[in-house]
């Protein structure tokens, strides 16, 4: 498990990930693996090509099980019923297009994951750790784990995202045992940019996205996202003026190349109570304060806007959404969701 070579290369690092889905399909007969891979692979469609006939020999199986001999988690039978009555042969990859600079995604498997605290209306910027609440230390998660080890400095896990929405996607979490609470400290600030600077000589497309409690963060659990993509997220484009160009990015964006600079910002944050989204590439931060989770509306094609989103990315509801939706209606909504300072 804590093989270091995985992050040696972009090659080496997609053959273990790969490498770890085979071995929870082959070895768990869980509706919660089979969900988790199957999302995994919708996302990339290299890893479709290495493992959708096991899936669809997977699906069949547990499919032949009596509904009520099922034990598994009540998010993953009505998650399993729904692709049931899809059918597999209408299960895909993922679709992408461009609206204007945005980037949508049909990717109808993650439209059907669990609220969680997405739903809820938050208020304030940290919460206090509650075991009893799902966190990423719960012994049925270690099986969905990638890698766990000491990684630049730290003890740290990465487990697969359930419900991906960029290839290669894991989420970090540092000192899983220790239970704290989504809320950035200095220390986890420090290590972001280090352990960037650190895979960057090896994995091109490195990247960390983060999401303070209230900003839809969907677990409160310290954890960060950690992605791997050969084309940047639509906000690091130059001609925003954030990146030195001349169009103004729809929502207010803050970037640094500064590690000091920018944590004094985020200390801002903090001080005033304002959630925030973050995007970090090695050497450089963007920075994203927005309006409290559940403060408005969700627009109907909208779960909620995290980090991913901020940065320009969207997941639509539907497929006629995908379909539908416009640059001007994502650049209003990215408006209405940022606060000004």
């Amino acid at each position: 498990m804590a093989d270091k070579t995985h992050f040696d290369s972009v090659e080496l690092y997609q053959a273990a990930f790969v490498s770890g889905l085979k071995e929870m399909l082959q070895g768990y007969d869980e509706l919660g693996v089979f969900i988790l891979v199957l999302a995994n692979a919708m996302i990339d469609q290299a890893v479709w090509e290495a493992l959708s006939i096991p899936l669809q020999q997977k699906f069949e199986r547990l499919s032949s099980f009596h509904a009520g001999s099922l034990d598994d988690a009540q998010d993953d039978r009505q998650v399993f019923q729904q692709l049931i009555m899809l059918g597999f042969e209408n299960i895909r990859p993922i679709e992408l297009r461009q609206a204007g600079p945005w980037e949508l995604q049909y990717n109808p498997l993650r439209a059907l994951r669990p609220a969680r605290m997405m739903q809820r209306r938050l208020t304030g910027i940290s919460s206090p750790f509650n075991p009893d609440e799902f966190h990423f230390a719960k012994p049925f998660l270690r099986k969905e784990t990638f890698w766990r080890g000491q990684l630049a400095g730290r003890n740290v896990s990465l487990l697969y995202n359930k419900f991906p929405f960029i290839r290669l996607l894991g989420l970090l979490v540092p000192e899983p045992r220790d239970g704290r609470p989504q809320f950035l400290q200095q220390s986890d600030h420090a290590y972001c940019w280090h352990l960037l600077d650190q895979l960057s000589q090896s994995l091109p497309g490195v990247g960390l996205g983060y999401n303070s409690f209230g900003a839809y963060a969907s677990v409160n659990h310290l954890h960060f996202h950690l992605f791997v993509r050969d084309k940047p997220l639509p906000i690091a484009a130059d001609y925003w003026v954030h990146n030195g160009g001349d169009r103004p990015y729809p929502a207010n964006c803050y970037r640094f190349t500064s590690a000091t600079e920018a944590w004094a910002f985020i200390q801002e944050l903090h001080g005033q109570q304002i959630p925030y989204s973050l995007l970090l590439y090695p050497g450089v931060l963007y920075c994203l304060p927005r309006r409290e989770q559940g403060e408005r509306q969700l627009p109907v094609w909208s779960n909620g806007y995290g980090w991913y989103d901020m940065a320009g990315g969207c997941v639509p509801r539907g497929e006629d959404l995908f379909r539908q939706l416009d640059a001007g209606q994502l650049a209003a909504e990215l408006s209405a969701v940022s606060v000004t300072l």
